[in-house]
């Protein structure tokens, strides 16, 4: 992988992750408790729950991702990076570029 490579998924990481910090603070918005005094009816009730139940998995999964773009991050500058984990080839540039923080 070449310097302006290194620098371009550099630049790539680091704008997913400001996108994935900002995606979190809304999504915490929407995983609020839902309060038993709302005058919601029963159903709607039921389908806030639901929802939250729904962003709460997403939060998790953002906050996953947001750790492995912050490792990739570290690791972009190092030799190793871009190199599977598992069969020690090298990772091919477009999953690199759409997924950033791949070790497969």
């Amino acid at each position: 992988m070449t310097a302006e490579e290194k620098k371009l998924l550099k630049q790539k990481i680091i704008d997913l992750i400001k996108r994935s910090e900002a995606d979190l603070i809304e999504i915490a918005k929407m995983t609020q408790p839902v309060k038993p005094e709302n005058s919601l009816g029963r159903i709607s009730r039921m389908d806030a729950i639901n929802n939250k139940s729904v962003m709460e998995v997403a939060e998790r999964n953002k906050k996953a991702k947001l750790s492995k773009l912050k490792l990739a991050l570290t690791n972009v500058d190092t030799e190793g990076y871009g190199i599977c984990t598992n069969c020690a080839k090298v990772i091919q540039q477009g999953r690199l570029i759409f997924m950033p923080e791949s070790t497969l």
